[in-house]
């Protein structure tokens, strides 16, 4: 087998990925960035599983396994995130989401004693 096919087919993909990543405002899109460079990362691990003969037989394919489990949670935890965040702001842009919390009473110092 060939894998230079695989291999540069997993390249575009994996930069397709990263472009999405850094171009898109919406949540989905990025989460859906996401998982296509986990996907070109699959592809990748199941080639060299195919063209390298490694001491331990069929390792890429349990690595690639395991990269679906973690994208598999990645998605859900992601989902359940953009979902309250549609739900307190009503859009999922990326530029929207506040990366600091405003300081409040509590985290200044202020106690409820010393009002």
């Amino acid at each position: 087998m060939r894998p230079v096919i695989p291999y540069v087919t997993a390249a575009l993909l994996f930069g397709l990925g990263v472009y999405g990543v850094l171009r898109r405002r919406n949540a989905v899109l990025v989460l859906m960035a996401v998982e296509l460079m986990l996907n070109a990362v699959n592809l990748i691990l199941v080639t060299a599983d195919t063209t390298v003969r490694a001491a331990l037989p069929h390792s890429g394919q349990v690595f690639a396994l395991f990269v679906i489990v973690l994208a598999a949670a990645e998605i859900g935890v992601g989902l359940a995130i953009v979902l309250q965040l549609y739900r307190l702001r009503a859009s999922v842009t990326v530029d929207d989401v506040p990366l600091t919390e405003a300081p409040t009473a509590v985290a200044a110092g202020r106690g409820e004693g010393d009002r």
